[in-house]
């Protein structure tokens, strides 16, 4: 996606001085900001869309603008925001296709991952997973939505870390953060946790088997990448969310 442009113009003296006011270095602010940006977009706190104005954040975060303009240069780069000339700053919004293809190459890497989880299984693996299931199930009974979804992120990390391959394991972090501000709806209804549940339980149960083929096939059933999967998932996003779809005509 875009993301090059410049953001506003020069701040003055005074609002270069507020940078340092607090005696931390400038970089440092940005990352914070940047970092609690980044936690509010992928939280969809800041919706796909949402415009982000430099001034109100710099008041917001008690700075002058140049941290804040480093940090939305640092969204940017994780195309996570869209800087765009004379249109401002706004949360990146996906296309459904390429939704479609994030959650695709995620529903193969995660599929690989508990693959390989399965080959590697040892004790303590099979007791990680064991604690992990019993924290999804406790939320699924005790919780609500939040909780859940919580469990069920520390669940699939377990499995990252089982696979003991810290690259394919970032692989899926990564791409994962591309999609959590379309992830609004997860975990809603009882059913939509039930389902979760039954499902982790079927990928546990092959991983600490060591069945290699059902750990992959299930994990795979279990993210919603297919047609059916994306099409339900897809019907819970508002569309407004969504870039519209590149043009594909060819050019004449």
């Amino acid at each position: 996606m875009e993301s090059t442009a410049t953001l506003s113009a020069p701040e003055t003296d005074a609002e270069a001085l507020l940078g340092i006011e607090d005696g931390r270095p400038r970089g440092g602010r940005a990352n914070e900001i940047r970092a609690a940006l980044q936690e509010e977009i992928e939280a969809g706190k800041l919706p796909p869309g949402c415009p982000l104005d430099e001034r109100q954040l710099a008041v917001r975060f008690q700075v002058s603008r140049t941290p804040v303009r480093e940090a939305l240069q640092q969204l940017a780069a994780r195309n996570l925001v869209r800087i765009a000339p004379r249109q401002g700053v706004t949360v990146s919004r996906l296309s459904i296709s390429q939704l479609r293809a994030i959650m695709e190459g995620i529903g193969e890497l995660e599929a690989t991952c508990a693959k390989m989880a399965a080959r590697r299984v040892d004790d303590d693996l099979r007791r990680a997973i064991d604690e992990a299931l019993q924290g999804c199930q406790d939320a699924a009974v005790e919780g609500g939505t939040e909780e859940y979804a919580q469990a069920n992120a520390r669940f699939h990390d377990v499995i990252y870390r089982g696979c003991r391959n810290p690259y394919l394991a970032d692989l899926i972090r990564n791409a994962r953060r591309q999609i959590h501000r379309y992830r609004l709806r997860d975990f809603v209804t009882k059913a939509q946790i039930n389902q979760s549940l039954q499902d982790h339980r079927k990928v546990a149960r092959a991983i600490q088997d060591g069945d290699e083929a059902a750990a992959a096939r299930e994990m795979l059933l279990h993210v919603p990448s297919g047609s059916t999967g994306f099409s339900e998932f897809l019907a819970s996003i508002p569309m407004h969310l969504f870039e519209a779809e590149p043009d594909s005509r060819p050019l004449p």
